[in-house]
Order: structure tokens, then sequence, then C-alpha cells
């Protein structure tokens, strides 16, 4: 809602800029879609490690950072 209301202001101010911004926003969008989809792969690999790491505490169970 926030990006719309956003969109709506930068239209009265500038309208050409907003119809831009508007024809655009897909192709940003695809571009992005590589980098989303390789930090949802690093963050899975950041929490296997964790998992891995903390094995041994939750099998003892312990509770890491106590």
């Amino acid at each position: 809602m926030l990006k719309f209301l956003l969109w709506c202001i930068l239209f009265v101010l500038c309208w050409p800029l907003a119809i831009l911004g508007l024809l655009l926003y897909p192709l940003v969008w695809l571009l992005m879609l590589p980098f989303r989809l390789l930090g949802i792969a690093v963050t899975g690999v950041f929490e296997l490690f964790k998992g891995i790491v903390f094995l041994p505490a939750r099998l003892l169970g312990q509770r890491p950072g106590h």
C-alpha cells in the first residue's frame, strides 16, 4: 500500500517519471529474481550450518545461548 501511495505522489509531481517507473518495474523485478534466489539459497546453507553446529547441544538437552 505504501508503494502505491508513493507512486501516486510521484504521479502527481512528475507523471512521465511515474509512467516510466510503472513500465520498468517488471524488468527490474526480473533482473532482481536471481539475486533473491541466491539469497534464499545462502540463508538455507547458513541455517543448515547452524543446525549442524548446535546439534550436540540439542542432543544433550541444552538450549543454545543459555
